[in-house]
């Protein structure tokens, strides 16, 4: 059996998750604080927030324990029963394999009791003390980019050597495709008047402000832009949507821009302010591998006309390199890892 821990901040680790776990043909279970995801197929263990009660004086908590870890508030209750839930659970299923996206406390809770991990890595910078015990550490890091995406993370070697480079990983799952469909003829508009742009903002960051997209409509006529997320309704049908955009305008985070790369749409795509320059780094490397036009924040206004004849012109072929069917390569790496490290595969060493 594997267990898979995730991260309840934001809706991108959830769907990731959940999309590898779908594939997984072993028993899978889940732990997390944000309750049992739609679509999980195993059993879900909801662990105690360790953020309620609210911390009110970070610094009097020491909730880094000297920068050492990322969030280990002293005397908090919340935290305490999440840890022991863990130990608990781990010592009534001794699973074969962790995964962890992401903690690195959790990762540490679960080596400590034995059990190997994988750590979905993250991109930016990851050097910080915290985030070399937990790479270290693993197993494996799982990357949700392809190899070459991002060259310069300042990365030791030792890490490279256990990289997994799946490509994206998208939680969507589009129909099957017509022998003689192409995702790239899609959508049919031909005249400035029909194009359509999709922003898709997802959980976890802010939301979209009204007047930025109002100046935003004002300064491309021709132009009709339709957005999903971000304190607005979400899509009914995000496949659909994706395809029957010209443009998608998406923030940097991995969920989405796996989404874009598995619809090969001509994108725009905005590095919002994240820990460790996370969706920094990725619009870097889309930029720097010609993929999708790119831009920290939200553009001013009078640059939306470049942006969009940049996506346009760059088209929706590359994003076969970054790639969003990743799911079911990872969960046959972590199928054979778990067959390697689990009790069975130890005894056969």
């Amino acid at each position: 059996m594997i267990g898979y821990y995730v991260h309840h901040h934001g809706s991108g680790h959830t769907r990731r998750a959940t999309a590898v776990a779908r594939r997984l043909t072993r028993p899978v279970v889940g732990l997390g604080s944000g309750g049992r995801p739609e679509g999980w197929p195993g059993e879900w263990v909801d662990l105690a927030s360790d953020d309620v009660p609210p911390v009110p004086d970070s610094a009097l908590a020491d909730v880094t324990a000297g920068d050492t870890l990322h969030w280990v508030p002293r005397h908090h209750p919340g935290l305490q029963a999440r840890h022991r839930q863990l130990v608990d659970w781990i010592g009534d299923t001794s699973p074969d394999l962790m995964v962890v996206d992401v903690s690195v406390e959790v990762t540490l809770q679960a080596r400590l009791c034995g059990i190997p991990v994988v750590v979905a890595a993250m991109p930016g910078e990851r050097t910080d003390r915290s985030h070399i015990i937990a790479y270290d550490l693993a197993e494996a890091l799982l990357a949700p980019w392809p190899a070459g995406a991002h060259p310069d993370g300042g990365w030791p070697s030792h890490w490279w050597d256990k990289v997994w480079h799946v490509g994206g990983i998208s939680a969507l799952d589009p129909p099957p495709v017509e022998p003689s469909a192409n995702l790239d003829d899609a959508p049919a508009s031909t005249t400035p008047e029909a194009r359509r742009v999709l922003v898709l903002w997802g959980g976890g960051g802010d939301d979209l402000p009204a007047a930025a997209l109002e100046e935003a409509r004002r300064a491309t006529p021709g132009w009709t832009w339709e957005v999903r997320g971000g304190g607005h309704p979400t899509s009914p049908d995000l496949w659909a949507d994706l395809l029957a955009a010209d443009v998608v305008v998406c923030h940097a985070g991995q969920g989405s821009v796996a989404d874009v790369a598995l619809a090969r749409r001509p994108a725009v795509v905005l590095a919002q302010p994240r820990p460790y320059d996370e969706q920094a780094a990725t619009a870097r490397a889309l930029g720097r591998m010609g993929l999708a036009a790119t831009g920290l924040g939200w553009p001013a206004a009078h640059e939306w006309v470049g942006l969009l004849s940049r996506a346009l012109t760059l088209g929706g072929d590359g994003w076969a390199v970054w790639g969003g069917d990743g799911a079911a390569r990872a969960a046959d790496l972590l199928e054979r890892l778990a067959e390697r490290v689990g009790p069975t595969g130890r005894e056969r060493r």
